[in-house]
C-alpha cells in the first residue's frame, strides 16, 4: 500500500469530506490521527477504520490554537514517530448564498480569519518539523471560487484565494529541503450544488 508505515494528521477529521479522507487514507496503509474540536465527531471514524483493520487515533485539537497543534504533534512523533503527511480540512464557518453588497462584514471576514489563522498554524508547524528531516507532505482544499468570479460565496472565495497564496509562498521556503506542499481546489460538492440551486431559485 501506497502509504503503509506513514503517519497522517487530519485536522477536521469528522467534516463530511474530512472523514473520507481519513478513511481513504488509513485504506492505502497510513496510521491517521484525527484532530478534531469534538471527540464526539471524529470517534466513529477511528471506529470504522479500526473495524476494517486500520491504525487510528483520536484527539481533541483546536487548529487555531498554536500550542495544542504543537503538544499534540510532539505526542504523535513520540508515540509513533515522524509526521509524513497534514491535512487541514477544518470548515471554516463561511456564510453563503448572499450578495456581498447585503452580507455584513462580520459574516464576510470570519472565514478569512478562521481559515488563514488555521492554515498558517497547523502548516508552519508541520514545516518546520518536515524539513529538518528532509520529507513530508502538507496538504490542503480549496474550491473554484480561487480562481473563478462566481456569485453568492460571501468571504469564501477570498479565503481560499488567500490560503492558496500563503500555500505558494510556504512551498517556495521548504521545497528546496525536500518538503511537498500543494492543494486540491475542489470543483464543488453535492450538497454545495443543492444549496445553491435552492438559494438562486428561490
Amino acid at each position: 500500500m501506497l502509504l503503509s508505515g506513514k503517519n497522517a494528521i487530519i485536522y477536521g477529521a469528522g467534516g463530511s469530506i474530512g472523514r473520507r479522507v481519513t478513511a481513504a487514507f488509513a485504506r492505502d496503509g497510513a496510521a491517521v490521527h484525527l484532530c478534531g474540536r469534538n471527540a464526539e465527531a471524529i470517534q466513529p471514524v477511528a471506529d470504522g477504520i479500526h473495524a476494517a483493520g486500520g491504525t487510528a487515533t483520536i484527539s481533541c485539537v483546536d487548529a487555531l490554537d498554536a500550542d495544542q497543534v504543537r503538544d499534540h504533534a510532539d505526542g504523535i512523533e513520540s508515540a509513533r514517530g515522524p509526521i509524513d503527511i497534514s491535512f487541514n480540512l477544518i470548515g471554516v464557518e463561511d456564510d453563503q448564498g448572499k450578495a456581498l453588497t447585503k452580507i455584513s462584514k462580520a459574516d464576510f471576514l470570519r472565514p478569512i480569519a478562521i481559515g488563514t489563522e488555521a492554515h498558517f498554524t497547523t502548516a508552519t508547524e508541520a514545516a518546520r518539523r518536515m524539513a529538518t528531516r528532509g520529507s513530508g507532505v502538507i496538504l490542503a482544499l480549496t474550491a473554484t471560487p480561487s480562481r473563478l468570479a462566481l456569485p453568492l460565496v460571501g468571504g469564501f472565495g477570498a479565503y481560499c484565494c488567500a490560503i492558496e497564496g500563503f500555500y505558494r509562498g510556504l512551498a517556495a521556503e521548504i521545497g528546496a529541503a525536500g518538503v511537498r506542499v500543494t492543494w486540491l481546489r475542489s470543483a464543488g460538492s453535492p450538497e454545495t450544488f443543492r444549496a445553491f440551486h435552492v438559494l438562486t431559485e428561490a
